[in-house]
């Protein structure tokens, strides 16, 4: 119980202070580039809580992420340790691609909307698609995307049904998919508890799934290698967690 208050105290003075940062930093109009005040917020504030919540993370595959040219990231997500994790590993500028109710989240919201992370309304097909649109812009500029395809932190652990959006937007943007998937984040603080439970978590990266010669006739099959790889990651998952 004590892990779990010392988390959670962590938790509101880290988002407090590295979102402020984000937030005043927006506001002072500081330009968005690679390993400035909106990446390095973002990187220390999700390494600080894994570290305080005592969890040790390993990472496997990370030979196949590219270290020179944008992608887009799809993953599974289970929980918040799902971003923490990916925010702290994933090379080079990188934004997320995240459900509007995170913007009400006070501080949080505004540091994520000023550092260019990207909200979808997924109960509003328009407005989604103007959010690729706009993850399309931002990739074009160099910078890599992270998607969870499911569309919703999954409630039992398994995978859930797949949106289009995300591979549709990877071959507009024609760039490689690297299929994620986080591992034992779901037992971490189970929905409904406040009571952290510590224990190894792990991501794991599949080959890059190339676009390129793609278009939009072939988001289904896209989405498909997707799954599977993001599948076989899972049980490849067992190993590196033991």
């Amino acid at each position: 119980m004590l892990r779990t208050v010392w988390f959670l105290l962590n938790l509101g003075i880290y988002t407090f202070w590295y979102g402020s940062k984000a937030v005043i930093a927006g506001l002072l109009g500081l330009p968005n580039r690679p390993g400035g005040v909106y990446d390095q917020c973002a990187q220390l504030w999700s390494a600080r809580m894994i570290k305080v919540s005592g969890v040790e993370l390993r990472v496997s595959g990370y030979e196949n992420v590219p270290q020179d040219l944008p992608v887009i990231y799809v993953s599974n997500h289970q929980s918040f340790f799902d971003i923490w994790a990916l925010a702290t590993v994933v090379p080079g500028q990188t934004r997320f691609v995240a459900k509007k109710e995170l913007q009400q989240i006070p501080i949080l919201g505004r540091a994520m909307r000023a550092a260019g992370h990207i909200y979808i309304d997924r109960q509003n097909r328009q407005a989604a698609f103007s959010a690729y649109e706009e993850a399309a812009a931002y990739i074009k500029r160099g910078m890599s995307a992270v998607l969870f395809p499911e569309g919703t932190r999954s409630l039992t652990g398994e995978l859930l049904p797949f949106k289009k959006g995300p591979f549709v937007l990877a071959l507009a943007a024609q760039v490689p998919i690297i299929p994620v998937y986080s591992a034992g984040t779901f037992t971490l603080m189970p929905k409904g508890s406040l009571r952290l439970q510590p224990h190894p978590i792990a991501l794991l990266f599949g080959k890059p799934i190339s676009t390129e010669g793609l278009d939009y006739d072939d988001r289904e099959q896209l989405m498909t290698a997707s799954r599977k790889a993001i599948e076989q990651l899972r049980v490849d998952s067992e190993r590196v967690l033991g």
